[in-house]
């Protein structure tokens, strides 16, 4: 049966910005989620001292949780050689924060969306930096997985495997057994894609989930992605909202999943409006995961 981990993103200013909420607030918190794991962030203010990594995941397993994923953002496609190798080392420190906090599997992306950019470009950039990195990886134990996202807060441009076709011909690019997927099925909206046709194609791939919601404030689907269709900020008729009232269709998601074996981790990427609300949505993923995972 999959296992329940939680990402504090109504927090994420607090924590990442002004350090107005220390870690162990979050993990006390999240105690009463009733969830495995806390996905972190390699952005936490208190992440730049890394003597206190092992403090961190401590703390967490005291309160019967461990820390299973990592969610960082290194931009690959820039032209720049010397560029891209920074990337790169700061991949593999992420790496070794992942298995300092005794994680499993770390994000990556494939970088922005240049405007110079070719597909076949981009592809072999990204490609090539995420396989300079698979070996550390699995010397660590860590795998390292590809986000289908859409744009970090601070880059120009969206993410350059943004679109379904770029994101799939990546992942066909890299063939590794420590590298696999981690489906968000929000971020395919914003895409302009559909979440279902591209969990179709990539399930077999996907280790891990960033479960989410998104409605829409007004118009359809279609004027989303006539309107969007990946356009640098974030698509304005979409927001965030609780898990299981949005445009997802997690039955079909899970079925889905569920056919190609998947037993891994879903990190709730939603609760902008506080505890309540991710509190609310991790109780309908428990029931939606014991449901299509009877013991």
């Amino acid at each position: 049966m999959p296992q329940l981990a939680a990402f504090p993103k109504a927090y994420m200013q607090a924590l990442c910005k002004d350090g107005s909420m220390k870690l162990v607030e979050w993990f006390d918190l999240a105690t009463t989620l009733d969830v495995d794991g806390l996905e972190f962030y390699a952005g936490f203010l208190e992440m730049d001292d890394e003597t206190q990594w092992p403090k961190f995941r401590q703390q967490v397993e005291d309160r019967g949780m461990q820390i299973p994923m990592l969610c960082c953002s290194p931009d690959f496609t820039h032209p720049d050689a010397s560029f891209r190798e920074a990337e790169i080392a700061k991949q593999k420190r992420w790496i070794e924060m992942t298995h300092a906090l005794g994680g499993q599997y770390c994000r990556v992306l494939s970088g922005q969306r240049r405007p110079e950019l070719t597909s076949a470009q981009g592809i072999q950039l990204a490609a090539d930096s995420i396989s300079a990195c698979l070996p550390y990886a699995a010397q660590h134990g860590v795998t390292l997985i590809l986000e289908n996202h859409y744009k970090d807060d601070f880059w120009q441009y969206p993410e350059f495997a943004q679109q379904m076709d770029v994101f799939c011909d990546l992942v066909a690019a890299i063939d590794h057994p420590n590298f696999g997927v981690n489906y968000d099925p929000s971020n395919a909206f914003l895409a302009g894609d559909d979440p279902l046709e591209l969990l179709r194609r990539v399930s077999h791939r996907v280790v891990t989930m960033h479960a989410s919601d998104r409605y829409l404030i007004e118009g359809t689907l279609e004027d989303l992605r006539r309107e969007e269709d990946g356009a640098v900020g974030y698509a304005q008729r979409l927001r965030h909202g609780e898990i299981g009232k949005g445009l997802n269709d997690y039955d079909a998601i899970f079925t889905e999943l569920k056919s190609k074996g998947f037993d891994s981790w879903i990190s709730i990427e939603d609760g902008v409006d506080g505890i309540e609300q991710l509190r609310r949505s991790a109780d309908f993923l428990r029931a939606k995961i014991a449901q299509h995972w009877p013991k």
